[in-house]
């Protein structure tokens, strides 16, 4: 299904662009949130019509998401204080939630869904760089140190790999699962 873009998509196209799509994804999505239009021939002449105030949108949009992204970059380190266990593991996680209150604390208003966590929630302390998907064409990083609630910051027990560097033992000091012998 073909359909004109009435605003820049992320892995699709720009403005104006006539791209096709599928028709569930037109019908169910691009359509009724404005983001395109069926491409007939009515519907190509109003965009034509209607292509510099789009475009300014487009621009306000631009200019606005690279004024949040040079904000954000002037936040520096953030520091979040939580339950921390004696080897660095925290008691819960660092989710989107908590960040994105953490960044609105330092004055900048970010949504939930511009925050990617690709390994998801944090559950160890130390610094953590934090991607945030500001518009299709801007993305920035925000640094959060997490950190004990008596200030200190245990060092965690994790080798590079992630992985736990004590294997498990069972309480009696045996290991719970022995090789089998056979």
């Amino acid at each position: 299904m073909e359909v004109i873009l009435l605003e820049n998509i992320e892995n699709l196209g720009a403005l104006g662009d006539k791209v096709s799509v599928k028709s569930g994804f037109a019908r169910n999505y691009l359509v009724p949130h404005g983001k395109a239009k069926m491409a007939t021939a009515a519907n190509l002449a109003e965009f034509e019509a209607r292509r510099a105030e789009l475009e300014k949108a487009v621009d306000d949009a631009l200019s606005e998401a690279q004024a949040k992204q040079q904000a954000i970059e002037a936040l520096g380190t953030l520091e979040i204080v939580a339950k921390v266990g004696s080897e660095g593991k925290l008691f819960g996680s660092v989710g989107t939630t908590d960040i994105v209150d953490l960044i609105a604390a330092a004055g900048v208003v970010v949504e939930k869904r511009d925050i990617r966590l690709p390994d998801g929630t944090i559950r160890i302390t130390g610094e953590h760089v934090i991607d945030i998907h500001v518009h299709a064409d801007v993305d920035t990083s925000v640094t959060i140190s997490i950190v004990g609630e008596d200030g200190t910051d245990p060092e965690p027990v994790v080798e590079e790999d992630g992985t736990d560097p004590e294997p498990a033992v069972g309480q009696d000091g045996t290991d719970p699962m022995p090789e089998s012998t056979e």
